[in-house]
């Protein structure tokens, strides 16, 4: 192979596409937003979306785009995805009252994220006995008009796409 071959590999290698859609942000049981335990999240009173009963205490991104904020006791994070969808992730009930006890947050304000990105860690063993949930909700604050139709329910693994649609 000769230098010229080599220049013509190295600048026609092709970048890949960022994902595209809402992907699933942890393993679980995935729960229409309606049957989350609190009236604020269940009556759609921050935003229509949707709630996973985790399975495991990693929580990666739902979607591509950055990060508005991790609350500094690391139980939310707020994202803005490239389509302009703001996004909450609140990881169980009353779980604010821990103070980041059980949390690791893996990302910051402005971090660029995909559906790979691991946003935060929760040592499930820890926090479960303290607080009355861990139903997460994923909640879109600035859908105006639209909806969420939840295109599955039950078990998912983070990751997985195709999971809503919006309306």
């Amino acid at each position: 192979m000769g230098i010229f071959d080599t220049f013509k590999n190295l600048f026609s290698k092709k970048t890949e596409e960022p994902k595209k859609g809402i992907f699933a942000p942890i393993s679980g049981t995935l729960l229409p937003i309606s049957e989350v335990p609190d009236p604020v999240f269940s009556q759609k009173m921050m935003g229509d979306g949707f709630a996973i009963e985790p399975t495991e205490g990693k929580v990666y991104s739902p979607v591509t785009g950055k990060v508005l904020n991790v609350f500094p006791t690391k139980h939310a994070v707020a994202l803005e995805s490239n389509e302009g969808h703001e996004i909450l992730i609140h990881f169980g009930m009353d779980t604010v009252t821990l103070k980041g006890e059980g949390f690791t947050a893996h990302v910051g304000e402005g971090d660029t994220v995909t559906p790979d990105t691991l946003l935060l860690s929760v040592d499930l063993d820890a926090v479960r006995p303290k607080v009355p949930s861990l139903v997460t909700p994923v909640v879109f604050t600035n859908l105006g008009d639209k909806a969420i139709e939840l295109k599955k329910t039950g078990s998912v693994t983070h990751g997985e796409a195709s999971i809503l649609e919006i309306k």
